[in-house]
This record gives structure tokens, sequence and C-alpha cells, in this order.
């Protein structure tokens, strides 16, 4: 029986951290959708479009991944794409009281889901999108946080946002 995954998240840009948890969903799932959520309410540093091909570049060699999109509530998109459970990464106690509320409501919308929580790994537990994002503007290395093959992107398009 094939189980299928979503890793959802902003991924604003994509960090280290984010990229450990995919790899390690697909080590355990036959099929992992990584989902970059599109939020109208929020005005991300990086479109959908960039943000899934920074996804697809960093994880091209993983072949049970797939990079999509959604809009809306993640539980409806979950059976859409017929997924079994949601990972989620948790950096700390602060990430468990939100995403332990998130996952009570998506299985009221969705009963059938699950959420699985893997922890960061000891190297980005404290990693987080907007911390590179800060570094980066700032001029900062971000060599240590983000893959390398896009780091040169993210610090151009921090350091022209910071202009």
């Amino acid at each position: 029986m094939s189980k299928t995954v979503i890793c959802p998240g902003s991924f604003d840009p994509v960090t280290l951290g984010h990229l450990d948890i995919i790899k390690r969903a697909a080590k355990m799932f036959d099929h992992v959708i990584v989902a970059v959520l599109v939020n109208s309410a929020k005005s991300p540093c990086f479109s959908t479009e960039e943000r899934m091909r920074f996804l697809e570049e960093v994880t091209g060699d993983i072949e049970n991944v797939e990079i999509s999109s959604f809009d809306g509530l993640l539980a409806e998109y979950c059976k859409q794409r017929g997924a079994d459970a949601i990972v989620k990464g948790l950096r700390a106690v602060s990430d468990f009281e939100y995403e332990f509320q998130m996952a009570i409501t998506n299985k009221k919308i969705n009963p059938e889901l699950e959420t699985i929580f893997l922890m960061a790994n000891a190297d980005s537990m404290y990693l987080s999108s907007s911390m590179v994002r800060e570094v980066a503007a700032m001029g900062g290395d971000i060599t240590n946080f983000v893959p390398d093959c896009i780091r040169d992107e993210i610090v151009e398009r921090m350091l022209t946002l910071r202009k």
C-alpha cells in the first residue's frame, strides 16, 4: 500500500532545515508532496514560482518528491491529493503549541488525515526562513543555512530589497 504525505510550508526561502525534513520524510514514505502555501495575506520575498523552483532544484535528486503549491485549507488540499498524512518539522517546544492546534483543526476538517511531527536536527533547531532573510539582508553569510545552489540568488534578492 502506497503512502503519500504532504510537507507544507511557505519556504520563503527553503532552508537546510526544511531540506532535512523533506529528505527524512522521503525515506519514510512512498510519495512526498512538498506544497508551497500561497497566502494572499502575506507578502513573501520570493514568488510562489521562485519558491517552487528553489525546491525543485534542491530536491531534484530525490525520486519520490513532488513540488506543488496550494491555496486554501491544507486539510482540503490533502483530500484532493489523496494524502494520508501531513509531515511537519518542529524546531522547539514553542513550535509545538501552534502545530498541535493546526493538527487538531486539520483532523476535524479531514478525519482521515494524520499529522506527523519530525524533530529538527540539532544543526537546524534555530533555523527559520525569516532569520535567513534577515542575515542575508544585512550582508551576512548564509552558507550554513541554505543549500549552496540557491544561496547567491537569495543573497542578491535580500540585498536588493534592503536598498
